[in-house]
């Protein structure tokens, strides 16, 4: 695999992350340095931890990992967004009263009713099922390393260092138009976890889409 190609496949890899990263830009109040990276890591370190785990495991887990790893991310997306929309749709008033601002911002990655921290946004119970999620596709990847003999560190380090370039790059872009979204971003947020759920399962079936 060359240098160019591998470029390609982490950026392809991350762009379900860049997306969520986006929705969470959406939801923070102030995306500072460290909260970015705080973001970052998290994709990042999953993103490149589970082709390495596809990898070591290609011969024993190929058919099984090939089989379900679609529909473990279809299901956890499906979770966290289909809870952010109806979140978001009772914070707009669609179902059942309108809540208030501050408790609107209280925890909008995960809609779990958390105490109004923001950090709550960032905790390792909303941020590893959202890194989880994103990155169970690229067990299927690691597979198709060991059968391509790639150098396997270089090659997950780079997919790493991509992910969490771009899932900076996506909170900073979300918390640009946070203000301008503000009740709707959960909304939004879920809607696009949603989407990419099914993305991922009608690749893997195979269904054809126009």
């Amino acid at each position: 695999m060359s240098i160019l190609e591998l470029i390609l496949v982490a950026i392809g890899l991350s762009m379900d992350a860049f997306a969520v990263a986006i929705c969470i830009g959406l939801n923070l109040k102030k995306a500072d340095l460290k909260k970015t990276l705080v973001v970052g890591l998290y994709f990042g370190f999953f993103q490149a931890l589970m082709p390495l785990i596809g990898y070591i495991f290609a011969v024993q887990f190929n058919e099984k990992i090939i089989a379900f790893d679609h529909w473990i991310a279809f299901v956890l997306l499906g979770i966290i967004g289909g809870k952010m929309i109806i979140d978001g749709l009772r914070k707009e008033g669609y179902l059942g009263g309108v809540e208030k601002p501050d408790t609107a911002a209280a925890c909008p990655v995960v809609g779990c009713g958390c105490p109004e921290d923001e950090k709550a946004t960032l905790s390792p119970k909303a941020m590893i099922p959202l890194a989880l999620a994103t990155s169970i596709d690229a067990l299927a990847i690691g597979v198709s390393f060991a059968f391509l003999q790639v150098h396997i560190l270089p090659t997950i380090l780079s997919i790493g260092s991509i992910t969490l370039f771009l899932s900076v790059m996506g909170v900073k872009i979300g918390s640009i138009f946070g203000s301008r979204f503000k009740g709707k971003a959960e909304l939004l947020g879920g809607v696009i976890l949603l989407v990419i759920g099914v993305k991922i399962l009608v690749e893997h079936l195979g269904i054809l889409v126009i």
